[in-house]
């Protein structure tokens, strides 16, 4: 890292520990829109996980988070180093973990990085094997695919915070995910890299099935937050027509690669035909 680079993230960290300490001053809030802002986070997730862990009083300070490329972007970055949390990271690129175990956030905290591709089959033995086991403070799944199917297998861990990607572009009617696959890579999966994860009426089903409820998704539309029952204190629990927030970042590509900026329902439409899960009807349909 760079010196300049160093003074950046110096800066960047002083400034979302203001924020923090401006978000504890507003009290209880209504929605989680309302805590949002951006450190290290991709979107405004520090500032809603940073006022869940001060409203909750979350005992467990420990944290997974699926799917953190170098970390220098993730939503746990600023929860490490503003709260001191313990926790474990994982990614599918050996690169990638190399870069954070090179970094001084490595030694600096008690973090743990792990390279795995990760998998229904493999997903408990990874987090038992970090010593990690029973309740733990949040955990957050964002591997572009297979999402959903991830958290049905997860038993070896029992978060309080539970945050999942969905993908918005499958709306807020029907409960689908893409068919597993061990070896699912979205970016293969098909061409517009929108084919992948869950919707959030799947997510909410499952969270009931887990003892979980539904609190609300961020403004950009594409994590889900859930509690663990019993943990609510006085956050609203909302339906999934409530929480469903649509996303409007412009992220699909044509067959060459080249981003193509679709919008609204034609990211949708692009997707015609391509099979997905009723995880109600445990029958493969079609989008």
């Amino acid at each position: 890292m760079s010196k300049s680079e160093k003074v950046y993230e110096i800066q960047t960290f002083q400034y979302g520990q203001l924020l923090t300490s401006q978000l504890k001053l507003k009290g209880e809030l209504h929605n989680l829109h309302d805590a949002e802002f951006k450190v290290f986070s991709q979107w405004g997730d520090d500032g809603i996980i940073q006022y869940l862990i001060n409203y909750l009083a979350i005992p467990n300070t420990i944290f997974v988070e699926f799917g953190v490329e170098d970390y220098k972007e993730s939503n746990t970055r600023f929860l490490l180093m503003n709260n001191n949390w313990s926790g474990l990271v994982l990614d599918g690129s050996s690169a990638n973990i190399n870069t954070i175990k090179n970094s001084t956030i490595y030694w600096k905290y008690d973090l743990q990085a792990t390279h795995a591709f990760i998998t229904v089959e493999n997903i408990n033995t990874l987090i038992s094997d970090a010593g990690f086991s029973g309740e733990i403070g949040l955990l957050h799944i964002d591997i572009d695919g297979n999402d959903y199917w991830i958290w049905k297998a997860l038993e070896v861990v029992t978060p309080i915070i539970m945050i999942v990607e969905y993908n918005s572009i499958f709306g807020s009617d029907r409960s689908i995910t893409i068919p597993y696959r061990s070896d699912f890579v979205r970016s293969k999966a098909h061409y517009s890299n929108l084919y992948a994860g869950s919707s959030l009426p799947a997510l909410c089903d499952l969270a009931l099935e887990k003892g979980y409820v539904f609190i609300g998704s961020n403004s950009a539309g594409n994590n889900a937050y859930f509690l663990k029952k019993g943990y609510e204190k006085n956050i609203k629990t909302l339906d999934v027509k409530k929480g469903y927030v649509v996303s409007k970042f412009r992220e699909s590509r044509n067959k060459d690669g080249k981003l193509t900026y679709l919008r609204g329902d034609d990211r949708l439409k692009e997707l015609k035909g391509m099979p997905v899960f009723n995880t109600i009807t445990n029958q493969i349909e079609e989008i």
